[in-house]
């Protein structure tokens, strides 16, 4: 069979895609994939051949005014006109692209983001449709901050979801004009569901207890897919973790370069207090120019499943597939997000008791050695160790994955 895969968004939301993309090559079948421009290097060193650019370079959205000033004071105008704009922004290039390689394919699947795009086309084509979703995305009342009942809940989302389409409808009916088809009176989300969607939830259940249940077993959770890549500092990490105690770990993923340089002071200043080693993985940050102590290595990347393991604590931005890997590691989780589903997780990882989140933005130096020493305590670490035991591998969570897409594609034939 042939499968289109169009997923726009950071690394987190591509590698779950490339890692079932290798299972279904891996399997036989023909597959083709659409990723953001910054992102299609990285897709194709892990062994998939045929990839496009899709969209926007994701980077630079994350450097945009939206997501630097998130959590700032701003006119209301200004917050929709740009969201608006964000949203809009390379839709129709998206359309031409997503049109061109799946041609002939049996199924389309997208990520989270972006999915109105890809629907469409499969709508078009006449084609199933799947979707990868990182943090539960549609109605339910685990997410929300307090616990309202099942109607209420359904409730709220309805408007969120009309919220959404009402922003992004001028590039989405102009896609659907594109392709042919009519304009839609319902609400993006609402089409996609009762189109029959296949909805695969890329998280454990241990997360979300009685979520699957609730939603009737339609969108199964099937645990984080990743793809463990080996980068090429990893035999100088495991080196420099050998040399001296367990380090703390701290990583922000491909969040703006601007979190991470207000934050490296305060974290160097907190470890040396603390005595603690630390091992910092900068992403896109350049490490040229930044000094550091002995106690302190600076590191582009890791291989989370590698070196997790070693640490006495996991400090990061609340990615759904690095919230995984630490829970998986047994080791204390510690979560400073930064926007969009971070707080799901920062939630998620203090209500099963292995760590505890604030936001990135608001820390000092009394809070983070304040959330540290909480992490460090014995109670905490055995229950860490505890939960690792309740989690999917990744392994797993990619075969029960690739068994489901072939099953909705073989439904066409």
């Amino acid at each position: 069979m042939k499968f289109a895969i169009a997923v726009h968004g950071t690394r987190g939301d591509v590698e779950p895609a490339a890692a079932l993309a290798l299972e279904l090559q891996g399997r036989g079948h023909y597959v083709t994939m659409a990723v953001p421009p910054n992102l299609v290097g990285f897709t194709r060193s892990a062994g998939l051949p045929s990839v496009a650019a899709y969209g926007r370079d994701s980077q630079q959205q994350l450097e945009a005014e939206l997501f630097r000033k998130l959590w700032t004071l701003r006119n209301p105008f200004t917050v929709l006109r740009q969201a608006r704009a964000y949203l809009m922004d390379g839709w129709a290039e998206m359309n031409e692209t997503l049109t061109s390689v799946s041609a002939d394919a049996d199924l389309i699947l997208t990520g989270t983001t972006y999915q109105e795009v890809a629907a469409n086309v499969a709508e078009a084509r006449g084609i199933p449709f799947a979707a990868l979703h990182y943090f539960p995305a549609r109605a339910n009342t685990h997410i929300l901050p307090v616990r309202f009942p099942r109607r209420w809940a359904n409730w709220l989302w309805a408007i969120a979801e009309w919220g959404h389409w009402r922003l992004l409808k001028p590039a989405y009916d102009a896609q659907r004009c594109t392709l042919g088809l009519p304009v839609s009176k319902i609400r993006a989300a609402r089409r996609i569901v009762d189109g029959g969607a296949l909805e695969i939830q890329a998280y454990d259940r241990v997360f979300f207890p009685g979520l699957e249940e609730q939603w009737g077993g339609k969108r199964p959770l099937v645990g984080a897919l990743t793809l463990e890549l080996t980068t090429a500092g990893d035999a100088a990490v495991a080196s420099w973790i050998a040399e001296g105690s367990p380090p703390v770990y701290f990583g922000f993923g491909s969040m703006s370069a601007d979190h991470i340089k207000r934050s490296l002071p305060i974290i160097t200043q907190v470890c040396q207090e603390l005595g603690l080693r630390a091992l910092i993985c900068l992403g896109a940050l350049p490490i040229d120019g930044i000094a550091c102590a002995d106690d302190i290595m600076l590191v582009p990347s890791v291989k989370h499943a590698d070196v997790f393991p070693h640490c006495r604590a996991i400090v990061h931005h609340g990615g759904s597939g690095t919230t995984a890997a630490s829970v998986r590691s047994g080791v204390p989780t510690l979560v400073l997000w930064v926007g969009a589903d971070q707080p799901v997780w920062a939630r998620q990882v203090k209500r099963l008791g292995v760590g505890t989140s604030r936001r990135l933005s608001s820390i000092t130096a009394d809070t983070l050695r304040e959330d540290l020493q909480s992490v460090l305590k014995p109670a905490c670490v055995f229950r860490a160790r505890e939960a690792a035991s309740w989690m999917t591998s990744p392994r797993q969570s990619v075969l029960v994955t690739a068994d489901l897409i072939e099953a909705r594609a073989a439904q066409r034939a």
